[in-house]
């Protein structure tokens, strides 16, 4: 019982760190910014955040009595280029997380071991939590990637700076000493 709690809080804590990866990005990012395709075969951030909008509304809605894959979500049209404004896609965005993070912090230990579908396969609840938290970052990845190009050498650096790496470590040695 313990060890799922842990899981628990631990998944909600990675999840919301890659959150905070797509937060700094866009804090960055100008609106046209969200439109930028680095090919004519690439996404941009705002086919991104639309995808992970309508993927976590359909996985994280009603999750441990519904298929993850929701009738009503039209997949194919969350590619689609649509205009938004910066402001409509944050709060595409936010409201994705939010009905992830609101289930995740609602589940109880014991619901891990719990079977649920996706696309009518069923999984351990345990085993789908993980295949969003390789599937979201990959996203994330993306939406980050797409920002330092758009950016360039205006991109300020969400973790450790090039060649920033012996500074970093000699203040998390004095942080843990004080």
């Amino acid at each position: 019982m313990q060890l799922q709690q842990g899981f628990l809080k631990d998944v909600i804590k990675r999840f919301k760190a890659y959150k905070d990866l797509g937060d700094k990005t866009f804090e960055q990012l100008e609106e046209r910014d969200f439109f930028f395709k680095p090919s004519s075969e690439s996404n941009n951030i705002a086919i991104i955040i639309q995808h992970l909008h309508g993927n976590m509304l359909s996985r994280w809605t009603n999750f441990l009595t519904e298929d993850g894959e929701k009738e009503w979500r039209k997949r194919d049209a969350e590619f689609d280029d649509i205009t938004h404004t910066k402001a409509s896609l944050i709060n595409l965005w936010n409201e994705g997380w939010a009905c992830l993070l609101n289930t995740l912090e609602n589940l109880q230990p014991d619901d891990l071991l719990k079977t649920i579908t996706i696309r009518t396969e069923p999984l351990l609840v345990y085993d789908a939590i993980l295949r969003q938290l390789a599937h979201y970052p990959y996203h994330v990845g993306q939406i980050v990637f797409i920002g330092t190009v758009i950016k360039n050498e205006n991109w300020k650096s969400l973790s450790i700076p090039k060649g920033g790496s012996h500074a970093y470590l000699e203040r998390v040695k004095q942080s843990q000493k004080n």
